[in-house]
């Protein structure tokens, strides 16, 4: 990619709407071209793994008021250290989860954003809740009053159309407005993560409020 970060930040910024946040996928990005972002204008970074984002975190200390955060899957026995890392968790794929980061979370006085993954079509590369699994756990889910429960995350299967990755997207924010009209008092539905660098424009048109971009800011990861 010839052209800088803060080109292409700048570039995708501003054909975003104000309502959408950008949140730069640093999964494997240098620390220097993190900076670089910084510098640009990010403030929101998102990583895959536990260790990769501790020893960054530490680099980066001087950089106060980045927002980071977690969108791979959490493994049950890293959740103290994802909480003690990170304000934003996407990624709470089922309930023992849940209900362990919420355990947790009262531990450590802490009360962590969360997104609650969902697979919309069957993909057994991913983790997540399928819908009718989802609805049938969120009395529990509302239990969880040390979770501020935000919404929901998605990510396709690859290897759909555009069309098919639209109708993805729209039952996602389907589903999140059915959840929103029970109103749960501890769970709300404000935010929707989803869309990445191939297919954000889909996502945002379908609603999403956080788009995850990695590669068409940093350009291809080794």
């Amino acid at each position: 990619m010839s052209s800088s970060i803060s080109d292409r930040f700048a570039h995708i910024h501003a054909s975003l709407p104000s309502t959408v946040r950008l949140v730069a996928v640093t999964k494997r990005v240098s620390t220097e071209l993190m900076r670089e972002a910084y510098t640009a204008g990010i403030r929101d970074f998102a990583e895959s793994r536990i260790q990769e984002a501790a020893s960054k975190q530490a680099e980066l200390q001087d950089l106060g008021d980045i927002t980071w955060h977690l969108i791979g899957h959490l493994q049950t026995n890293k959740a103290r250290k994802a909480l003690e890392l990170f304000s934003w968790i996407h990624s709470v794929d089922n309930l023992p989860l849940a209900q362990r980061l919420n355990t947790l979370a009262a531990e450590l006085g802490v009360n962590p954003k969360v997104c609650l993954q969902v697979k919309i079509l069957p993909d057994a590369n991913k983790s997540g809740w399928i819908v009718p699994e989802l609805l049938a756990d969120l009395a529990a889910l509302n239990q969880c009053q040390n979770l501020q429960i935000q919404g929901l995350m998605t990510i396709p299967p690859q290897g759909l159309t555009d069309a098919e990755i639209l109708t993805v997207f729209n039952t996602t924010y389907e589903l999140a407005q059915t959840i929103q009209s029970q109103n749960w008092p501890n769970i709300t539905m404000q935010q929707l993560s989803m869309g990445m660098s191939g297919d954000y424009q889909l996502a945002v048109q379908a609603g999403a409020t956080m788009v995850r971009l990695g590669t068409i800011l940093f350009g291809q990861r080794a």
